[in-house]
């Protein structure tokens, strides 16, 4: 059946259908057009410098607020959740840890093979169907488009907040030349809770929605070249590639249910190593341990920054660099 002979709900339907049977947790839809509340709070953000060395966010920010700009004559942005939430947690409880999106395969290559899938399934279905897929990729507003469509609320901590599912999943992103029946809006169900700002360890949640990136540990262990300032060192452990700690105190993640996606699975040998374990590792222990893993993004050298930083005393780290 051609795409004209369907109604947008009917499409929508279909698509829900197809991505959740692709493991896909929740979708919504929003109608493509320009993100004219978002426009003049990510020109403060980004004035403010909040995002630190990573210049890419300052860059295509009109494309970054209409996503017409990315896919000519797009007409839905259909924003999507893929749970990577895990309760697994390394044996030795003083060995540095790794943000739980980072422990399995790179979500980017995971959830945009599955994406890819989508998009075939809607040209078979619907015929001439142009669009674009997106996984944290290209400049897509992803928390401003799931927030649009329904999908949940931008807590304190300024990440996407779902009542069913807490904030520990991916936001992907289809932007087709396709009419889908739009979402609605929810509400904020953070009320007076600020759990995640008092717990952040340095301070990076500025005000309710607003976290300075360049304080965040993430920014720090991930999106940093160069040297840690020494002053943020102390703040670190266990966080040696990304940081979990304002996920895992926000009462909503109660409510989040582990994965089960075989291919997030983390190295067998990630999660039982110990501190030593970690200060001892070679090239060849991280390329086996961390392959196809977000955490190759920092490489060998980065991590060892990382773990030195965080796990170093002042005054060892003093004497190494006298």
């Amino acid at each position: 059946m051609s795409n004209s002979e369907h109604t947008a709900q009917d499409r929508k339907r279909a698509l829900v259908h197809e991505a959740k049977a692709l493991g896909f947790s929740a979708v919504g839809i929003s109608r493509a057009g320009f993100l004219s509340d978002e426009a003049d709070r990510l020109e403060e953000w980004l004035r403010r410098d909040y995002h630190g060395e990573m210049a890419y966010l300052a860059r295509n920010v009109d494309k970054r607020l209409d996503p017409r700009k990315l896919v000519p004559g797009a007409k839905s942005v259909v924003s999507l959740l893929f749970n990577y939430h895990t309760k697994a947690k390394p044996t030795d409880s003083e060995a540095p840890r790794v943000a739980s999106y980072a422990q399995g395969q790179d979500y980017h290559y995971v959830v945009k093979w599955k994406l890819k899938e989508l998009m075939k399934w809607a040209r078979i279905e619907w015929g001439d169907v142009e669009g674009r897929v997106f996984v944290d990729s290209a400049p897509v507003h992803e928390r401003a488009w799931a927030t649009k469509s329904g999908l949940g609320w931008i807590g304190k901590n300024s990440l996407l907040l779902n009542q069913r599912m807490g904030s520990f999943f991916f936001i992907a992103e289809l932007i087709i030349d396709v009419d889908l029946e739009p979402d609605t809006p929810t509400t904020d169900h953070c009320g007076t809770c600020t759990r995640c700002i008092d717990a952040c360890p340095t301070g990076a949640i500025i005000q309710s929605g607003v976290v300075d990136g360049s304080k965040c540990i993430s920014y720090f262990t991930i999106e940093l070249r160069g040297a840690i300032p020494e002053p943020v060192h102390q703040h670190l452990a266990p966080w040696v590639f990304g940081c979990d700690v304002c996920q895992e105190v926000c009462p909503w993640n109660r409510r989040a249910k582990p994965h089960s996606e075989p291919q997030f699975t983390p190295h067998s040998e990630l999660l039982e190593m110990k501190r030593t374990d970690w200060e001892d590792m070679t090239e060849e222990v991280f390329s086996d341990v961390f392959k196809g893993t977000a955490v190759n993004r920092t490489g060998y050298e980065g991590l060892m920054r990382n773990l030195q930083a965080a796990f170093k005393s002042p005054d060892t780290l003093g004497k190494q660099h006298r």
